[in-house]
This record gives C-alpha cells, structure tokens and sequence, in this order.
C-alpha cells in the first residue's frame, strides 16, 4: 500500500467502494486522514460497514460539515452526460475532487529516495486501443530483463494498492480516460499514448472531450519522455504539441503505417519489421513476424509503443526482442490458446466489437471464425473488406442469423453454441489454419462477461484430443 501524503487530520470523503475505492480508502488511512465512505449500492455500503469504514449519506447537507476533499472512482460520471449528484454537490461548495491515481502522483515519491542508488520512475500508458497489451508487455520486458517492476492501474492492482517504490524501481500504469480526466497530479517520467478512436464519447461529451481526457497525461506533468502513436491525426497533433520541432528527442514518434526518418527519435513497423531511428540513422531492427504473442499489425504497434518505452528508460535493443519472443500476450487479446495437428486456436473474445474483430481478422490467413454473440448495432457488414481471409464462419448466440445474412459469400454454419462451433470447425480444419475467436459481439446472451466467453473457449480447445 502507498500512504497518501498531505492529508494526515483531514477528513476525506470517498465515493464509490469498489476496488479501488476501498484500496483508496484504506490508504488515505494509513496516511493520516479520517476517512468517510459512501455508495450508491446498499450491498456495497454493508461490505464497507463490515470491514469497519464509516459510512456518511453524501447525498444529505449535513453529511459535508468538515469534508476537505472528495475521492471518486472512475466509473462515476463528474461532468457529462452528468455529474453524479454526490459530485455536483461538491463542486457547489468548493470541495476539492480528485481520483486515486492523482493521490498516487502526490504520493509516490518519498523522504526514502534520498537513500536510493537510483530513483524509481513511472511509465503511463493510454490510449483507446493495445493500452493493456502495451502495459502487460512493458512489464514483461522489464521483468526479464531483471528490472525490479510492479504492474497497476485499469490492469491488475489499483494504484494505491501497489508497493512502496524500491530502489531503481518501475512501475508500469495502465491509465483509462476516466482515471486521466479528473486526476489533480499527473506526472509520470514516460507518457504513453498508442491510439484514438471514438470510445466512451458520452462520458466525454464527444470526441474532442474524450481526447482532451487523454492529452492531459501529457499536458498537466510534462513527461521526460513522451512515447506518441501518430498514426491518427490527433497523434500527430499531440506530438507536435509536446515536442520543440522534429529534433526535439523528448517525444518518440510511434507507427505501425508509415516509415518515420525524419525525426530525432522514432520507432515504426512496416512488413514485420520494428525499426529504431535516431536522427534519421536506424540503429535497431526486430523481425516481429515470429512474435506468437504480437500477431497482426496492431500488435505490431502495441510492440513499437512497447520498445520506445522500455528504451526510454535504458534497455538495451536486444534485452527487448528477447522479452518479445517469451510474452504470451494477454488472456482474450489475440491469445494463443493451442497448436494442433498444424491448426493454431486463437482467443480474442476482448474483441467485442466490429473494430476489434477487424484487427484480429487481418491478423491471420486462413481463418476458421467463430463469432457472434449479442450483436451491436450495424451488425457486422463493416467486416466485409477482411471477410476474404475467412475460409469459413461459425456462428453463435444470439445475434448469429442476422450475422449470417451480412457475410456475402463466405461459407457459414450456425452453431449457437461455442461447444458446437469448436467441434465443427475441429471437424473442418486443415494444416495451416486458425481458428479465431473474434466475436465482434457482446457477450452476455450467453456469458456473464467477455472473460467467461473466452475462458468457455480455452477449455473446450484444450480438452479436444
């Protein structure tokens, strides 16, 4: 856990007992503060009263007497579509609101650094696609390369929850727009940001909104490093932002499209190969097309944002392509599941949408695709131009008829269930395909969440003989 810092006999509302809601709890505590708690959700309220936090109804007047700040979690609208009127109320009386990734930042650093042979740094990662393939695999490389690392933020532990930095440290955070938007402190020593597409537009009232969510990653610390996808406009537009001019090495340039040699620092791939440029000089290069764990192009960018951080913090090319060769890639992204008899079994359940499901498509030849599930609107007819890599499809769940009458001409079964498509496509595989789980669909007409699809999925191709 990491004390918060600065608020020793203040009293702290926090809004939201999640996990990172009691986590931040438990750690303005053991900085000093009394802590009030409050949730919407009475089951939520029990668990926090049961493990001895006090409860205060942020939704009575009287409830705000004293409170000096108020912590929210991230999945609690502040400005749009509308603030939660727990959060207006603050806003009214001036209560400062923060999240817990602005107290980590106030927080992290210590009297205890002084002592240390080299200070502990903070690698940041956003983006809307790749942002936790990029982070997973910058703690990989790290990790293998004997890095002391720890791992938090929107993946795996909440940032409050990590442990005190230790000598020579990196901790690696995936941060969300939601966690960037209202943070008060934002300094990590290398920013990442991998790409824009439109997400969450509702919380951010419309794409510029959910950009600026983003661009205050950059804007609000100023990082020593800034690692930038410039493959979309507002890429390009962030690294000119951030950077003196094209000899301005503080800002990496990254893209999976184009050839960047035109700038002090770059790292792109083209046709499988990541290249590193310093002042128009390539001084690295990496086959990535044997990667098992980075398929497709857009891996291949994730693996690009990936290197320039880790060399932002002084790895060396070669510890780098060693660590690509052992990452796995994350359970449900492009996830290798088994190789057999010379068919390779692929779970991108993550992909739940038509642009995810493109990714994966055009990642691959000779695919066996399952898909369906709880279709979005639009259906699938946008996969057109990627359906010729599709040897055939198997469909499932709720939405797979209307799926079956978007796919053209491509060859179709309907198999509703995923113990029915695996069988089928087992039956149908030949050497040399993939069978891919990319369902371009939600999954809750017949899982609980995408997780559960996918794990489905793993279970049925490792118990096939």
């Amino acid at each position: 856990m990491i004390p918060v810092q600065g608020v020793s006999n203040q009293t702290i509302a926090v809004l939201g007992l999640g996990r990172s809601g009691k986590a931040t709890a438990r750690a303005l505590a053991e900085g000093g503060a009394r802590v009030v708690v409050w949730d919407d959700g009475q089951e939520a309220r029990a668990q926090a009263e049961a493990d001895g936090l006090e409860l205060r109804d942020l939704s009575r007047e009287a409830a705000w007497e004293g409170i000096d700040a108020l912590i929210v979690s991230p999945g609690i609208p502040h400005l749009y579509p509308a603030p939660n009127p727990v959060i207006a109320r603050a806003l009214e009386l001036g209560v400062p609101v923060d999240n817990d990734v602005g107290l980590f930042f106030r927080s992290f650093a210590t009297p205890e650094w002084a002592r240390f042979d080299a200070a502990p740094r903070v690698i940041a990662i956003t983006g809307s696609n790749g942002k936790s393939t990029t982070t997973a695999l910058v703690h990989h490389i790290l990790r293998e390369a004997g890095r002391p690392v720890q791992m938090g933020g929107n993946i795996g532990t909440g940032v409050l929850a990590l442990d005190p930095a230790s000598d020579g440290e990196v901790v690696v955070l995936e941060l969300s727009s939601y966690q960037t938007d209202l943070a008060r402190a934002l300094t990590p020593d290398v920013a990442v940001f991998t790409n824009l597409s439109p997400d969450h537009l509702d919380r951010h009232g419309g794409p510029g909104g959910y950009f600026a969510a983003k661009r205050r990653l950059f804007a609000e610390g100023g990082p020593d490093r800034a690692v930038i996808g410039v493959d979309e406009i507002e890429g390009q537009y962030l690294a000119n932002q951030m950077g003196q001019g094209a000899a301005d090495d503080r800002v990496i340039r990254v893209s999976a499209e184009r050839k960047l040699d035109r700038f002090a620092w770059s790292v792109f791939a083209r046709k499988g190969f990541l290249a590193e440029y310093r002042k128009g000089r390539q001084i690295a290069s990496i086959d990535l097309r044997g990667v098992t764990g980075l398929p497709g192009a857009h891996n291949h960018q994730n693996a690009c944002a990936a290197y320039a951080a880790c060399r932002a913090v002084g790895l060396a090319p070669r510890q780098i392509e060693a660590a690509f060769h052992s990452f796995n890639g994350l359970p449900h992204r492009s996830q290798t599941v088994r190789e057999r008899g010379g068919v390779r079994w692929v779970n991108d359940s993550k992909a739940t949408n038509v642009d995810a499901a493109e990714k994966a498509l055009l990642a691959f030849d000779n695919i066996r695709w399952i898909a369906g599930g709880l279709g979005k609107e639009g259906g699938i007819a946008a996969l057109a131009p990627a359906l010729a890599r599709v040897s055939k499809a198997y469909l499932i769940g709720h939405s797979a008829r209307d799926f079956a009458l978007q796919l053209g001409d491509t060859p179709y079964e309907i198999s509703q269930t995923m113990a029915e498509a695996v069988a089928s496509a087992d039956r149908d595989a030949q050497a040399g395909d993939t069978v891919l789980l990319a369902p371009a669909a939600a999954s809750f007409d017949q899982y609980p969440n995408f997780e559960k699809r996918g794990e489905d999925f793993t279970a049925l191709v490792n118990a096939l003989p």
